[in-house]
Formats: C-alpha cells, structure tokens, sequence
C-alpha cells in the first residue's frame, strides 16, 4: 500500500530510514546495509529526493553523506507519516529503519539511565570524539558489549562515555571542560529524565541540536572518561 503511494519500495524504505532518524546522516553503503537494497537504486532514489529537496548531502571525511532536510515544505506532514507508520516483523518495506528506538531499548537494558545521546560521528561534529553519552547507573560490561555490536553493524569503530548520575553532577557544576565540550557539540536526544532539566530539556525526540547555555562525559567502543 505505502509503496504503490510513493511509488518504489526503495523510496519508502529510505523516507522511513531518514524520518525515523532526523538529524542522523547516513553514507550511500550504510544506507544499502540498513535497507537492504542494491546501491543502484538506492542512488537513483537519493537524487530523486535530493532533486526536490527533500533530502541534503555533504561531503565529509571522504564520504557524501545525506540526511533529511528539515526546511523541506512537506517536512512535518511527511515525518507524521513514517514515524507513526506501524512496523511489523513481516513487513518487507518499512525494516528495521527506527535505529533511534533499537538504541534506546538496547541502552535501558543495560540498568537505569537517566539521560543519553548520540553525538560525534552520528552528528558529524569534529567538536567531540565522543559518539554516544551516557548518565545513569548501568552495567558496564553489558554497555561495552552493546557498544560492540553497534559497532560491528555500523561497521566503525565507536567511542563512548558513561558516568553515574552523581559523576555527572559534580563533574557539571565544576565546569568540567570535557563535559562542556560534549554538551557544545550537537545531539540526538535519546533519554532525558534528569530531575534538574538543562538548556536541551525542551529538545524534541531524535533532533539534534547545539547546546551551548549548559556546561557536561567520555568513553568508546573504547571507554572515555
């Protein structure tokens, strides 16, 4: 039904990739593992939709990376669309393209986080080598593993960070300048229940944004501190 509407199931798998994740840039070979669709079509769909301006590309680290285009005329209707579209394990059109939502349930399974985000290579901000932020009381091991396996489907090596909620408070109200750096850099909100709300608190699900009014920790795929 969705495909006939827009006409190719390629097109559909990507404006569910690129709506599910605003904010998020993707590469064309990431993009073809994500959809699982031949590289072809898949660039025959991205200047499509880059002809129209629904979707923006550049170039970084040797790479063309695209992402949706939030200034697109048709933006909020199109993502009310794919972000409400229900997704079933059997549906061969609309797969596994919610990374934020798989991110998440993999982060709250490893203990209680009180707030979390991609940033770094997810965002292409060189301001911070640091690609996913982590505050809560969480198994370490069982992170690093989660860690590991994102990094194998992504196929690039992650940096991470993660400290309690009362390292990240005293590190925060000293100004910390690796906290500081990392909260400057722009985000994804992933989680955000802090008690004490920052200058992002009002950031909406899945936007990024640049948050420089709060001052903020370190790890990777190797473990940053």
């Amino acid at each position: 039904m969705v495909e006939q509407l827009f006409g190719s199931k390629t097109r559909v798998k990507l404006l569910s990739l690129f709506f599910n994740n605003p904010g998020r840039p993707f590469y064309v070979r990431e993009i073809t593992r994500k959809i699982d669709e031949q590289i072809n079509s898949v660039r025959r769909e991205l200047a499509n939709l880059l002809s129209v301006g629904l979707v923006s590309s550049d170039g970084s680290n040797n790479r063309l990376y695209y992402e949706v285009n939030p200034k697109y005329e048709y933006y909020e209707q199109l993502r009310s669309i794919f972000t409400t579209m229900p997704i079933k394990s059997t549906d061969p059109v609309v797969k596994e393209t919610r990374e934020e939502d798989k991110i998440i349930k993999r982060l709250r399974s490893t203990g209680a986080i009180t707030f979390a985000f991609l940033t770094g290579t997810f965002t292409r901000d060189s301001r911070t080598n640091i690609d996913i932020f982590v505050v809560g009381d969480v198994n370490k091991t069982r992170l690093a593993k989660i860690v590991g396996d994102t990094e194998k489907e992504m196929g690039r090596e992650l940096n991470y960070s993660v400290l309690t909620p009362d390292e990240y408070q005293y590190r925060l109200s000293l100004n910390d300048r690796f906290i500081t750096g990392v909260l400057e850099a722009k985000k994804i909100v992933l989680i955000d229940g802090q008690e004490k709300p920052l200058a992002h608190s009002d950031v909406k699900f899945g936007e990024y944004v640049s948050v420089t009014s709060a001052p903020a920790v370190q790890g990777r795929g190797r473990l940053t501190q």
